[in-house]
This record gives C-alpha cells, structure tokens and sequence, in this order.
C-alpha cells in the first residue's frame, strides 16, 4: 500500500507541476504579446481578467506543489488539487462548454486524472516528514 502511496504522490506533483507550467506558459504568452484575448470556454472568465485569473492561479499552484513537496503548508496542496478538479468536472460537463469533435474524451481523461491527483494530495498531506 506504501507503494501506492507513493505513486499517487508522485502522480499529482508531476500533474500539477505540468498543468501549472503549461498555464504560465499560455497566459505568460497572452500577457507578453498584449493580445487581451484569451479563450478557455470552460472557465467562468473572459478577456483579460481570464488571462490575470489563469496566470496567477498558476503561480498559486506552482508554489503550493513546490511547498507541499517541501512539507510546508501541505493543505495548500490539497486545496488546489480540489479546486482544479472541480473547475474542470464544473467547466466541461456542468456548464454550458460545447466540445469540438473528438475533445470529450480527452476532458474525461484530464477530469479523471485531476481526481487521482487529488488523491495523491490528500496522501502527500498526512505523509510522514522525514528527518535526517
């Protein structure tokens, strides 16, 4: 089970490092090209106020990865982790999204994988410190 564990962890911090490098990156590159204009139909947000909420909602998630590995302020981690996963089960199936042909089942998977991450979170929050 301890095997588990650990790959649960270790599943959620690389999901969530790539999730939040790939949203630095998409907004970063909103902001630096001074498009104003960014669409994620599956977030409540529009316009430059999508592109400022998804940017530092990124850096918030990076940082909440970067000190949960470090054992500080693990439920920071598990916070995230929730509201990412019911952002995306919110956006794509409780909303009004439309998908194009062939995406749902990519937002299937993506909402299945937020969920095990959140499980890795919830693991990596009662993991033991180790202290050497």
């Amino acid at each position: 089970m301890a095997a588990v564990k650990a790959l649960l962890r270790l599943f959620s911090v690389l999901f969530h490092v790539l999730l939040a490098l790939f949203l630095i990156a998409v907004s970063g590159l909103a902001l630096l090209s001074r498009a104003g204009n960014l669409h994620l139909g599956m977030l409540p947000w529009t316009g430059s106020t999508l592109i400022l909420v998804v940017f530092f909602s990124a850096l918030f998630g990076f940082a909440a990865v970067a000190l949960a590995v470090l054992g500080k302020w693990r439920a920071l981690f598990l916070i995230w982790s929730l509201a990412v996963a019911v952002f995306m089960v919110k956006g794509y199936f409780l909303s009004g999204y439309r998908f194009v042909p062939g995406e749902a089942g990519r937002a299937l998977w993506l909402s299945v994988a937020s969920w095990i991450a959140v499980l890795g979170a919830w693991f990596q929050m009662w993991r033991e410190q180790r202290r050497y």
